[in-house]
């Protein structure tokens, strides 16, 4: 391989802003590196952000019609290694966007080590839950002995993740429910999507924006010098188009498939005619997900008095306040399920937060047992089991107080959950028990429940610990502790989705910021 393409190999990220598809195959990083080679690097970004027309398929058969065998085989090496770090990434619990910047790391700057042994798992050792760009970078620096740059990273990183959809957070990705309709709507605001007319989360290829503009030569042909400069290569969405990219989400491939999951493509207007759940703007709930709707407009209520919404060609995806007199009318979409994410601010619960986090040291995981501790006391150190108080003649405070003060010694074997946690078995009540008098502490303390709990977590459960650890979503981590560690009664499907809306609440309360 000439010395033009081995120093070409280290900026191969850009192939990365094409199609996921292009990384299973060898043509697709050959197309990659030969961009690469006869054009600067802002060329390429540009190519994949709609600026230049290039026939690809063209340029990607002469290249491979001219490749040596070694070439072939150096390409199918970067493959193999491209494909080594995604599993690798995977198995240790990372999502797919951090396994995209453990593949740029590699062609961008470690290409040269890529030949040793453990250069794979040394990479991924770099990696930590909730890191910024700065100290992953660091962090490579240390391992490998390189000086990159963070800032360089992030810029390279930011046009990675501008058209990247995440579903970690999702309550349930393979479902459509109204609090992953919320994360889809805040990703979206976030990342900055474009306004155009018929379009609906894809991103905005330059072929997809002239078949939008012949189908619409008013709405989006009137426009086209604007949607040229700001949205060309980004995803973009119509503001009933938000909402339907959601529904046409396959979580699997992270792309959104036309006319999918019962969603069908339907306007504004006859959205808001068919909901069966409706009312006037004055006397909307406050539930996240529904939609909020005037006439020729509809937007995502997101909760706390915000709006997510496709403004307009000329403002893209944007967040407005409820309250600014621009809605009609509210409605539940007929075509998602409503799941209950009613969780009130409980008054210690950024500091149960921080201490499981430094416990787990994963947003998800942290999160995703946050969502079950609130099933099941509310969040309440003191929380007596309900079915108990009147069968034990106590309320939460005059059976904490009992207890603290001997009167009532029947604690470990009374059956009757308590605590954050709902401890409910006598051996873990009678543990708990001693574990407040070692420190001569009331039953209740919070500190000391959490101190237990993650006690419990290290020495009676360690496999749950080592899953929230290590959980890629919410749902994930929410689904084992239900089971694992609390295991109640009720494990249905229900419950599940139930106690995981909860910890999505708390995620994004807090797990954007991790500990």
């Amino acid at each position: 391989m000439s010395a033009t393409v081995a120093a070409a190999l280290k900026k191969i990220a850009v192939a990365l802003l094409t199609d996921k598809k292009v990384l299973k195959t060898i043509g697709g990083i050959v197309l990659g590196i030969i961009i690469l080679v006869i054009m600067p690097i802002v060329a390429v970004v540009s190519i994949f952000n709609g600026d230049v027309n290039i026939d690809t398929d063209r340029l990607q058969q002469m290249v491979v019609q001219n490749l040596s065998a070694e070439e072939t085989d150096k390409l199918q090496f970067v493959e193999d290694t491209m494909v080594g770090i995604e599993n690798t990434m995977t198995a240790a619990g990372f999502d797919a966007r951090r396994a995209r910047e453990a593949q740029v790391l590699y062609v961008l700057a470690l290409s040269d080590y890529a030949h040793e042994a453990d250069f794979i798992s040394k990479l991924v050792g770099c990696f930590a839950q909730g890191q910024s760009d700065a100290d992953l970078i660091a962090a490579v620096n240390a391992a490998f002995g390189t000086e990159l740059s963070a800032e360089d990273f992030t810029k390279v990183m930011n046009t990675i993740r501008a058209v990247y959809i995440s579903t970690a957070g999702y309550i349930d990705p393979h479902s459509k429910n109204n609090l992953d309709l919320v994360e889809w709507a805040k990703e979206a605001y976030a990342h900055g999507w474009g306004y155009v007319w018929g379009t609906f989360g894809t991103v905005l290829s330059r072929g997809f924006y002239k078949a939008k503009a012949e189908q619409y030569p008013d709405e989006v042909g009137g426009y086209a010098d604007f949607i040229e400069s700001h949205w060309l290569g980004r995803r973009t969405a119509d503001c009933v188009g938000l909402i339907k990219g959601y529904g046409w989400l396959n979580p699997d491939t992270h792309e959104v498939e036309y006319g999918t999951n019962g969603m069908p493509d339907i306007g504004a207007d006859t959205m808001y005619e068919i909901a069966t759940e409706k009312g006037t703007i004055d006397t909307i709930p406050d539930i996240p997900g529904l939609a909020v709707w005037r006439e020729g407009h509809i937007g995502i209520y997101i909760g706390g008095g915000e709006v997510v919404e496709a403004m307009g060609t000329q403002y893209g995806v944007v967040k407005t306040e409820l309250s600014s007199g621009r809605w009609t009318h509210w409605l539940k979409i007929p075509y998602i399920t409503y799941l209950e994410g009613d969780v009130g601010a409980a008054p210690n619960e950024s500091r149960v937060w921080r201490i499981l986090y430094a416990e787990i040291g994963n947003p998800y995981g942290v999160a995703g047992l946050m969502g079950n501790l609130f099933a099941e006391s509310g969040l309440q150190s003191n929380n007596l089991q309900d079915s108990y108080e009147d069968f034990l003649g106590y309320t939460d405070t005059s059976y904490t107080q009992a207890v603290d003060d001997g009167s009532y010694s029947n604690f470990p074997s009374d059956s009757a959950g308590f605590g954050l946690a709902q401890w409910t078995v006598e051996d873990r009540k009678t543990s708990l028990f001693a574990f407040a008098r070692e420190r001569g502490c009331s039953i209740s303390d919070l500190d000391m429940q959490l101190a237990f709990l993650c006690h419990e977590l290290e020495t009676k459960f360690p496999g749950v610990l080592e899953k929230l650890k290590n959980a890629s979503s919410v749902r994930e981590a929410s689904d084992y502790v239900l089971v694992h560690f609390e295991a109640p009664a009720d494990q249905s499907e229900s419950a599940k989705a139930r106690r995981a809306s909860y910890g999505s609440v708390y995620y994004d309360r807090y797990g954007q910021t991790g500990g």
